[in-house]
């Protein structure tokens, strides 16, 4: 009974307590919801409450800082103003000082200009004072003036009474006299300018051209224009005439050459034009005598064995001058020309001896004075080429070697030194005045030429006779084997001053009409002599 109210009473309970429990964990539930959200409010609103705290304090002090930062702009603001306020003041006050400085000044002015226009009141009449004593004064001046006019005047009549001239005929002689007197002064100043230029010039010109020669020796020539041989007996004589003359004839027809056979013992004499065909003759001579056999057919294959032998010595010839002078790329048929030089004599120089004298004396000179030296070399060694030919072609050997120079392709430099350097035309570059005055001083160096006793004294006279052919020449000597003209002038017709354009007018007639090797001295002596005797 017990268990049956106990298994019905279980499921009761369950259903009472179950609803029961619900609602109470429903309570509880919520109890412990709201106890938890009460919590959490309130953690909410301490925090929110701390956070408003945190800033209204926060804002309190910003505004505190804002507070003091405005308070310090403003103090930093006032202070500028008032410091600018001061200068301000300073400055206004500095203005104030400076006007009241221009004020005292402008009066000081003011008394100053009073006292000055009072002065000038005063001036002003002294001027006009003045200006009528001035006026008065330029009246008596026109009336001196008239009466000094007058006077001069008479003057001038009678000097021209007196001295039974006119005006213009004493201007005249005035102007003539002030013309003599200048150009005294002018010929003293030529004299002296020429004497100073032509001391520096020689002193330098002494120095390259002394130094030129030093660097170049050259032996002197003694060729002469005849050749002879000379003979082992007079019997050699015979044998080289021949029979009936048939074997002079045949050497004479084979080389071109005049053989003498005179009474000068032991000696044959060779005579040509042509300088090569002159060589040749002597050496086909001198191996006809060493050879003992001479008649004509032997006479001329000798000739064509020295023609052969005398061709290599020009080329051999032509060849040593290029490689003596250190001038290359010459057209062969220029080496030649060049080499046969050697056997050409011009006042008893050899030519080529001189050509390549020449080319050394130009290089030497051209090197110290800054000029083209390869140009001076080489046109100082073919200035005198036409002279291989100038005895075939007409024309003189200057043409000749323009000619030759141009056909062989010389540059236009080198052609301009071969036609300027016996001044046929004016030089016109630094290297054709160079190679003219290394053959000048070449030809003129002693023992360099001789000339013939008959040129020698023709020579002479023609100096003499251009100096004679000037007026107010009284006597004229051809000195120092005509290197220098000495010319004694009459002192009443030629004065100081004349002698220097008389000197110098003689000079340039000789430069002219005359050829010379070197330069000639043109000395003019004016002399006045008084003489009188204590009786």
């Amino acid at each position: 009974m017990g268990a049956v109210i106990l298994s019905v009473s279980v499921p009761v309970v369950l259903s009472i307590a179950l609803p029961i429990a619900l609602i109470a964990g429903f309570f509880i539930g919520f109890a412990i919801y709201h106890f938890v959200l009460k919590n959490k409010t309130d953690r909410s609103k301490k925090f929110a409450n701390k956070m408003v705290e945190e800033a209204i304090a926060e804002a309190k002090k910003l505004r505190k800082d804002a507070v003091a930062e405005g308070r310090e702009e403003v103090g930093k603001e006032r202070a500028a103003f008032e410091s600018e306020k001061r200068e301000h003041n300073a400055e206004l006050q500095r203005s104030e000082q400076r006007l009241q400085q221009r004020e005292s000044s402008l009066d000081k002015k003011e008394s100053m200009l009073e006292k000055k226009e009072a002065g000038l009141d005063a001036k002003l009449e002294s001027v006009e004072n003045l200006k009528n004593d001035l006026a008065a004064q330029q009246e008596e001046l026109n009336e001196k003036k008239k009466e000094i006019g007058e006077a001069h005047a008479r003057m001038v009549e009678e000097l021209e009474k007196v001295a039974q001239l006119s005006k213009e005929e004493a201007k005249n002689r005035l102007i003539e006299a002030m013309e003599e007197e200048a150009k005294r002064d002018a010929a003293k100043q030529v004299r002296e300018i020429e004497a100073q230029a032509k001391e520096d010039g020689e002193k330098k010109a002494r120095e390259i051209v002394a130094l030129a020669i030093q660097r170049c020796a050259v032996d002197q020539s003694n060729e002469i224009t005849v050749s002879t041989v000379t003979l082992p007996s007079d019997e050699m004589k015979g044998r080289i005439i021949g029979r009936e003359g048939r074997n002079i004839k045949a050497l004479e027809q084979a080389t071109g050459v005049d053989f003498i056979i005179d009474d000068t013992p032991d000696t044959v004499v060779l005579s040509a034009f042509d300088p090569v065909r002159r060589e040749i003759a002597r050496v086909t001579l001198e191996k006809l005598i060493s050879d003992g056999r001479i008649h004509p057919g032997r006479i001329e294959d000798v000739v064509a064995k020295a023609t052969k032998e005398i061709d290599a010595q020009i080329k051999d010839a032509g060849e040593n001058a290029m490689f003596e002078t250190g001038v290359f790329n010459l057209n062969p048929e220029l080496v030649r020309l060049l080499g046969r030089l050697k056997f050409r004599t011009s006042y008893g120089q050899n030519v080529l001896k001189h050509s390549i004298e020449v080319a050394l004396l130009a290089g030497n000179m051209a090197q110290e004075l800054g000029a083209n030296v390869a140009i001076c070399k080489r046109a100082g060694l073919l200035h005198d080429i036409g002279k291989s030919i100038d005895h075939e072609t007409e024309g003189t050997h200057i043409t000749i070697g323009v000619d030759i120079a141009k056909k062989y392709k010389e540059s236009s430099e080198v052609i301009h030194c071969i036609a300027a350097h016996h001044n046929d035309i004016d030089p016109q570059t630094i290297e054709a005045v160079i190679v003219q005055c290394a053959d000048a001083i070449s030809g003129s160096r002693p023992g360099a030429r001789r000339e013939s006793l008959e040129n020698y004294v023709k020579r002479l006279e023609q100096l003499e006779s251009i100096a004679n052919s000037h007026p107010g020449v009284e006597k004229s000597y051809a000195i120092q084997a005509g290197r220098e003209v000495r010319i004694i002038v009459k002192p009443e017709v030629v004065d100081d001053a004349a002698t220097v354009f008389l000197a110098r007018d003689i000079a340039k007639q000789i430069e002219n009409e005359m050829q010379y090797p070197g330069q000639i001295k043109v000395n003019v002596i004016r002399e006045l002599r008084s003489v009188d005797y204590a009786k």
